[in-house]
């Protein structure tokens, strides 16, 4: 299975965001899917997630209340909408899918197949 994230940008803070994460090679449904990100010098962050059944993880507390995961499975994306963003938010935000549909699904190493990153830049 291929991933590829898009979306990223540089936008204000208080402005919004929406990444998509398009999926090749299985279905979506298929897997567990998750959102992370990795700012400079920091280790990689889950953000939130959606499983194979649909059901959406709980959130990051940094960003609980601002994002939220969704998915198309007619499409095959999984998006990241976000919203009120911070200057904090700024990191390299990555997509993730996990075939094994493990319980761990905000722990990275439960991801076995990442897309490349896109850039999010928040200003103050």
């Amino acid at each position: 299975v291929q991933l590829q994230a898009s979306g990223g940008g540089l936008v204000q803070a208080g402005g919004s965001l929406r990444l998509s994460c398009a999926v090749s090679g299985r279905t979506i449904n298929n897997y567990n899917m998750g959102w992370f990100r990795q700012a400079p010098g920091k280790e990689r962050e889950f953000v939130q997630g959606i499983r194979w059944s649909g059901s959406v993880t709980a959130s990051a507390d940094s960003v609980k209340g601002r994002f939220t995961v969704s998915r198309s499975v007619a499409k095959n994306m999984i998006y990241l909408q976000m919203n009120s963003l911070k200057p904090e938010d700024t990191a390299v935000y990555y997509c993730a899918a996990d075939g094994r549909r493990s319980v761990a699904v905000s722990s990275a190493g439960s991801y076995g197949y990442w897309g490349q990153g896109t850039q999010v830049t928040v200003s103050s």
